[in-house]
């Protein structure tokens, strides 16, 4: 049986889908929360404010 060739982005998608599945959001929203965590740390995944800035 031959290996299966993926790529990063192949692997990365398919764990956000798997995880946004299995809790019941969005991959929009998923991703979202990821990059606020990959930019700010466990702080960026604290509750922010809803408010508009304007």
């Amino acid at each position: 049986m031959p290996w299966k060739e993926c790529s990063v982005m192949d692997e990365r998608l398919q764990f956000v889908a798997e995880l946004c599945g299995e809790f019941g959001i969005s991959r929009k929203t998923g991703y979202k929360i990821f990059d606020r965590y990959q930019e700010c740390g466990v702080q960026g995944l604290t509750d922010r404010s809803r408010r508009p800035f304007r």
